[in-house]
């Protein structure tokens, strides 16, 4: 099982803030794919806050930026699993407030867009206990603190 990642990178503060942007995303995909058995490709957009703004406001009618959205394929186009996007500000924001690495906070978007891909989601107690489960595991794969533990 392996995961194929297609990666476009719209604000290039990306490849400077994380250098190993593209194996960092790489990894974060593959564990979660340890971690559910569920290979496939995917299409990660690195970008900025405006197009998260944009993305955000089309797609969920919500006009502010946020730090990852992801955009499930139809069945029909299996092996693609979907689209993922992750915008820099926010996420660099919350990875300074948080006191971690951006790659590990990276890392942890990348699984949780995965994880939506798949249908997981949060919006209910128990079914954002099963999604955090799958994230701590997966992060823990690669040697990366719970992040829900440790700023709660």
């Amino acid at each position: 099982m392996s995961m194929t990642l297609d990666l476009r990178v719209e604000d290039e503060t990306w490849t400077t803030a994380c250098p190993d942007h593209e194996k960092v995303c790489q990894a974060a995909l593959d564990a979660g794919c340890a971690i559910t058995g569920k290979a496939g490709e995917v299409a990660l957009l690195l970008t900025d806050d405006a197009e998260m703004h944009q993305l955000n406001r089309d797609w969920r009618g919500k006009d502010k930026p946020t730090d990852v959205l992801s955009f499930p394929a139809d069945e029909m186009e299996a092996p693609f699993l979907g689209d993922i996007a992750i915008g820099f500000g926010i996420a660099s924001s919350d990875a300074g407030a948080r006191e971690i690495a951006l790659a590990d906070h990276l890392t942890h978007l990348v699984i949780h867009g995965y994880l939506h891909l798949l249908g997981y989601d949060h919006m209910e107690d128990t079914e954002a206990a099963e999604m955090e489960s799958l994230e701590v595991r997966a992060l823990a794969s690669l040697g990366i603190a719970d992040p829900y533990s440790a700023h709660s």
